[in-house]
């Protein structure tokens, strides 16, 4: 087990001294390319904000370079060898920023953020930027003329996000849909449902601005790359509110995700820790709201469903006969790729967590039969499922969470604490958060009707 610190380089006049503990090891990012341009993805991201208009922030582009070197460390750190316990892992940041005074104010919440998020533990420090620094920051005014966004919304190429997009055009709304590019198999998505979104809004206008963060040549020595990459999403809403910070007004940033998903509460106790997520956990989008107020951005980050299930969200879409046409080219599959170990080309599973909810709500939100996507495993109750491999591990989880829930409709309520504290909810929210867990998963139990799980 290794203490790690990622510090960031702006060129090779930024040369001040990093200390280094004894006991840690020390790993340069640097956040310049030799043309003095931003590196990994942020400065294209830039690029592509001046081309519609948008000149964001410096203290915007600031929370962009530090959302980059929190995704370096979470993804070139690896949980196996360098944590004690194969996941909790200790890493240090040291960022250089425009205004450290400012940056210095929210360290403590920006930890808290980033330990809940992980399940790691962060030590996070700022700097100023070297004094001769290359002009990184684009200027200029809001166009008076073309596109003048009023919303922007996370677009992942999920069924949730497309949702939310499809909900703000029919408003006549003009929003910037802010979408992360991982694997092709995602970018694949995103691109054909924005695809059929302009075929269908011809009037309206709308723009997508995608980070693909490169992080090509970066490495830590003597470690594997990790694949968890729980800290995404911290770089997701970073890129969402770097350009919320270019519009000249107060913006919300909208994280469309229904409740079930956004609380994951742990189906069955084995899942509490590593297997649980909080990407869109209350808890996190309050840090992140309070870490914005500190640092004087006037960003609000609101997830709009977090009192539904995805099947509501289904049924209640604005146009709900466009969303049927979109549903098949959305992606909702924790691991689309698995298909092509059985040379098939990617796509759903239809086993994982988030096949099994997103199956479970089109048949809520449009009827048994109706979707169109498919699926590796596309009959759920051809035959018993061996609960040990992954086709059965998550249903027989689902079917553990059900029947505790049916024997005892009271527990939801204490259930829903298990993934996160829900402090900064109101008794009101947190009973309607109750609520929307147990009307989750009665579509989950409507689609696992007559499906078995079997140990094999």
């Amino acid at each position: 087990m290794k203490r790690h610190l990622v510090y960031g380089r702006y060129g090779a006049d930024d040369v001040v001294a990093i200390p280094t503990r004894d006991d840690e090891l020390a790993t340069q990012f640097t956040l310049l390319t030799r043309q003095n341009r931003l590196a990994h993805g942020v400065g294209a991201v830039l690029d592509d904000l001046l081309k519609v208009g948008v000149f964001p922030s410096a203290i915007g582009v600031d929370l962009l370079v530090f959302a980059a070197h929190v995704q370096a460390a979470d993804t070139r750190v690896s949980r196996q060898s360098e944590s004690q316990d194969s996941w909790t892992r200790e890493i240090r940041l040291v960022v250089p920023v425009t205004d450290p005074e400012t940056w210095i104010k929210a360290t403590k919440t920006i930890k808290r953020a980033l330990d809940f998020l992980t399940g790691d533990l962060w030590t996070i420090e700022f700097r100023s930027m070297p004094e001769k620094m290359p002009k990184i920051l684009p200027t200029g005014t809001l166009p008076l003329q073309g596109i003048i966004f009023d919303e922007v919304s996370l677009f992942s190429g999920g069924l949730d996000s497309l949702i939310g997009a499809i909900d703000l055009l029919e408003k006549g709304k003009t929003p910037l849909l802010v979408s992360h590019a991982g694997e092709s198999v995602t970018s694949t998505a995103q691109a054909n449902c924005l695809k059929l979104l302009r075929n269908n809004y011809t009037t309206n206008q709308f723009a997508q601005l995608r980070l693909w963060m490169n992080l090509e040549g970066v490495n830590v020595k003597n470690s594997a790359h990790e694949m968890t990459m729980r800290a995404r999403s911290f770089l997701f809403f970073a890129t969402g509110v770097c350009a919320s910070t270019g519009f000249g007004k107060p913006i919300t940033l909208k994280v469309p995700e229904n409740g079930l998903i956004a609380l994951n509460v742990p189906l069955d106790p084995l899942r509490l820790g590593s297997h649980s997520t909080r990407t869109t956990h209350p808890f996190y989008i309050a840090r992140w709201n309070e870490l914005l107020k500190i640092l004087g951005i006037p960003v609000n980050i609101e997830n709009p469903y977090w009192d539904m299930t995805k099947g509501e969200m289904a049924r209640d879409c604005s146009n709900k006969a466009l969303l049927e046409t979109i549903v098949p080219h959305s992606m909702s599959c924790s691991h689309p790729t698995e298909a092509t170990r059985h040379h098939l080309p990617p796509q759903h599973c239809g086993y994982c967590l988030p096949c099994i909810i997103r199956r479970a709500a089109l048949t809520k939100g449009f009827g048994a039969g109706v979707d169109k996507t498919t699926y590796m495993l596309d009959d759920l109750a051809a035959r018993t499922l061996d609960s040990t491999r992954a086709e059965g591990v998550q249903i027989r989880s689902f079917q553990y969470a059900i029947h505790r829930l049916n024997m005892r409709p009271q527990l939801a309520i204490n259930l829903i604490h298990l993934s996160g504290s829900l402090s900064d909810g109101t008794r009101k929210q947190q009973a309607s958060l109750a609520d929307v867990y147990k009307r989750g998963l009665d579509e989950v139990d409507i689609l696992l009707t007559g499906v078995r799980t079997q140990a094999k």
